[in-house]
């Protein structure tokens, strides 16, 4: 098994006939089960076309009752963007991914208010995607680099997930699916909805989970482990401490009034009984040592 997406997953490709929505789709597609699994594109003013064999229908609406798919995956440029979004709820999909970088937070707060009641999850925007390693991956992260296996991994930070997955290749430990979350200020899934999916999810034996300054998410998903989870976590948070109201990283990396630093996170997720590692070159080492 496996959290949000396997091998029965069918896509929807909104972008896809811009520069880098090929190269994803096409570097997605020859991943594993991809063939099978990208099964669609979307461009309003290009339906009836194809890529690479791939139909591109006018909406999202179209696309899903043509092919049956259940997720869009967008890589749509900045400004029209969250209107992406905002179609693919609208036309009822499941699940949601948003590679885009840059959109507007007046944008997204309009679209998390419309998508309040709906049932599509949304993962992003400003994030690497989601692969569930040997099946199908949405999204820009180098697949080569992951293998199935019984950790899953939840990050704020692309760069990080790469480099916790690839330690955890090394030590011979697989992955049963990654999350990368984003770091904007406003977006969709947070760790602690992520965590409860691993909880339920009988192939996921631990968790890695990275955070970054700014915020309480980390917090608040650092207690919700103490009062639920039933397996081991382990947490690195990036980012140095950065004076109030400076930003650093992403755009939801901001501390403000002396909260959301990395040595707070980190204390209370200490507290919380998660392990943590302040080296992000430990991050699969920790990790093991917590592995039954």
């Amino acid at each position: 098994m496996a959290i949000l997406i396997d091998r029965n997953t069918r896509v929807i490709t909104q972008g896809i006939t811009g520069k880098t929505g090929q190269f994803h789709t096409r570097m997605s597609r020859d991943y594993a089960n991809g063939k099978n699994c990208y099964v669609a594109g979307v461009n309003p003013k290009k339906a009836g076309e194809s890529f690479e064999g791939i139909p591109i229908f006018g909406s999202v609406k179209e696309a899903k009752a043509q092919t049956g798919a259940t997720v869009s995956v967008i890589y749509v440029p900045p400004p029209f963007a969250a209107a992406a979004i905002d179609e693919a709820v609208d036309a009822g999909l499941d699940l949601v991914i948003c590679i885009t970088e840059g959109i507007p937070v007046r944008d997204m707060i309009m679209t998390r208010y419309r998508m309040a009641g709906k049932s599509t999850i949304l993962v992003g925007p400003n994030c690497p995607g989601v692969i569930t390693p040997d099946e199908i991956k949405i999204g820009i992260m180098p697949g080569h680099i992951h293998k199935k296996g019984p950790v899953g991994v939840v990050s704020r930070s692309g760069t990080l997930t790469y480099e916790a997955v690839g330690q955890l290749r090394e030590l011979g430990l697989g992955q049963s699916t990654c999350v990368g979350i984003g770091g904007d200020p406003v977006n969709g899934l947070k760790h602690i909805d992520v965590l409860r999916m691993f909880n339920d999810d009988p192939q996921t034996e631990a968790v890695v989970m990275v955070g970054e300054i700014g915020g309480s998410d980390e917090e608040n998903a650092a207690r919700w482990v103490k009062e639920n989870m039933r397996k081991p976590v382990v947490g690195f948070i990036a980012g140095v401490t950065a004076p109030p109201g400076k930003r650093m990283g992403h755009a939801g990396a901001i501390i403000s009034g002396g909260k959301g630093t990395a040595q707070e996170k980190l204390a209370v997720m200490e507290e919380c009984g998660i392990k943590t590692t302040r080296n992000p070159a430990e991050m699969g080492k920790t990790l093991k040592s917590v592995l039954r």
